[in-house]
């Protein structure tokens, strides 16, 4: 089924917020587009839509062709909505393929423009009667598309409809117009990737794959199990937002540590498009049942030796296991460490001290985590710590002098709530101690940039979206006079 008038209308508005200049120019189509008229149709009055492609090369030259039936100025491959194009791009996509011979396969977005079109010819149609056509405005969408390889493809032209191509520098496109916005659009012809996933893994030897939904066509990677992520936009600033923003719309509350690009994974759109990703690690800990899945079917945590069971692209497959060799699980984190005490196992706890400090209006103190912090980063959190060989009211005086410049009197602290945690069933089991303060010594300042950006005070009900959950969990126990919580159990 073709583009539907809604979907047109969309592509034009967006265009039209780079170009509104052009919003007169194409008022005719917005017009057209409130009628019940297919403007996709060839003899659509009083104009119809049709799209082009615009290939670009490494030595930034448009790959241009004759028609014959005009036997004018050489053009970019284009022509007629049909309706098998579900999409205006795979429209374009369609015309290269038939009168070029390059495949979709050979082609990709770029970085400049993404999806959508750099330009939208408005001119005037000849009557053809000989097709039955009328005399009408065309609105060409243009799209531009990088060559994924260094060499440009062999050409097969559509000899029926095509007489001659030519690869031109951008100096020789014809219209004024387009030649000013692909110079505007800094071009370089080199793939880069537009689209971010994250490998998530645990440390301990699982990957979190994500069941995408079952609608072939629509959905890229359709049915089968893939990485969390999605295509870059033209608000993001980079592909780490891009990813960034994917998991926040796709699993709000899942947080990564250590997030760092690995590799660039090749994959194919459901236009059929070359498709570079760049791939990031993160470590997560937590149980995906926990999480509110906004897309998709389902989060599992899989280990490389089941992968082949499941419907799983072999790049996919192959990165997984790549990055399972070249990070072996950490035996010592694997599993909670064990004592024996003559009748049984007893898992031995680890243990963190946090400090529970209000000010006078009830408000209570915050820090938001570095970015690059090993855990919870750029996420707001107790001032903490973990016991090393000392007490855990030593602990705490020590961490709130090194981390906040903060003079504490064990007198002064009070135990207030106790929080179990395990993150994940077999990890360190932890038992999180959040000590109340009545009095103390100093202002809260930033001793350790590498760890904290800035302190703050936050009402209790007026809580940061970005909070490590046992610090939320914590706060709202501690207003309700109740001295333990557990997470994850």
């Amino acid at each position: 089924m073709p583009p539907s008038s809604t979907t047109i209308r969309k592509t034009v508005e967006t265009y039209l917020a780079r170009h509104p200049e052009e919003r007169a120019a194409l008022a005719g189509l917005l017009a057209a587009l409130n009628q019940p008229a297919d403007v996709a149709a060839r003899t659509a009055l009083p104009g119809n839509v049709t799209c082009s492609a615009l290939v670009i090369d490494r030595r930034c030259r448009i790959l241009h062709i004759r028609h014959q039936a005009t036997g004018g100025p050489m053009l970019a491959p284009g022509g007629h909505i049909e309706r098998d194009d579900r999409t205006l791009l795979a429209a374009a996509l369609r015309e290269v393929a038939e009168e070029a011979g390059i495949p979709p396969g050979s082609l990709c977005l770029t970085r400049q423009l993404l999806g959508s079109p750099v330009d939208i010819d408005v001119h005037n149609i000849d009557d053809n009667p000989s097709k039955g056509e009328p005399a009408r405005q065309r609105y060409d969408f243009r799209y531009v598309f990088y060559l994924a390889d260094e060499e440009p493809p062999a050409i097969t032209l559509q000899k029926e409809e095509v007489s001659g191509a030519r690869w031109l520098a951008l100096s020789e496109v014809t219209s004024p117009t387009l030649r000013e916005k692909l110079l505007q659009a800094q071009l370089d012809g080199r793939p880069e990737p537009v689209n971010a996933s994250a490998l998530i893994h645990d440390g301990e030897g699982r990957y979190l794959l994500h069941l995408r939904d079952h609608k072939p066509g629509i959905i890229w990677q359709s049915g089968a199990f893939a990485l969390l992520g999605g295509g870059r936009t033209h608000d993001d600033r980079s592909l780490e937002c891009t990813l960034l923003r994917e998991l926040s719309e796709e699993v709000p509350g899942l947080l990564l540590e250590g997030l760092e690009p690995y590799a660039v994974e090749e994959a194919t759109s459901v236009e059929g498009l070359h498709v570079p990703i760049q791939v990031f690690t993160g470590c997560w800990r937590g149980n995906p049942d926990g999480l509110g899945l906004h897309e998709g079917v389902w989060l599992r945590w899989f280990t490389p030796d089941v992968l082949d069971r499941l419907r799983l692209s072999p790049a996919t497959r192959d990165l997984i296991r790549r990055h399972a060799a070249e990070n072996p699980p950490d035996k010592k984190q694997a599993a909670a460490p064990a004592v024996w005490d003559g009748d049984s196992r007893t898992v031995l706890n680890g243990i963190g001290v946090h400090l529970h400090l209000e000010d006078a209006n009830g408000r209570v103190l915050l820090g938001l985590r570095h970015p690059d912090s090993k855990y919870a980063g750029d996420t707001w959190h107790y001032l903490a710590g973990r016991c090393e060989q000392e007490s855990a009211l030593a602990c705490l005086v020590r961490e709130a002098r090194e981390e906040a410049g903060l003079v504490l009197d064990p007198v002064d602290v009070e135990l207030a709530h106790v929080v179990h945690v395990v993150d994940t069933p077999g990890a360190l089991p932890l038992m999180q101690l959040v000590f109340k303060a009545h009095r103390w010594e100093g202002v809260p300042e930033v001793l350790e940039p590498d760890k904290c950006l800035t302190w703050q005070w936050w009402p209790r009900h007026e809580l940061p979206d970005r909070i490590v959950p046992y610090t939320r969990t914590a706060i709202a126990a501690i207003s309700a006079g109740c001295t333990y919580s557990q997470l994850g159990w």
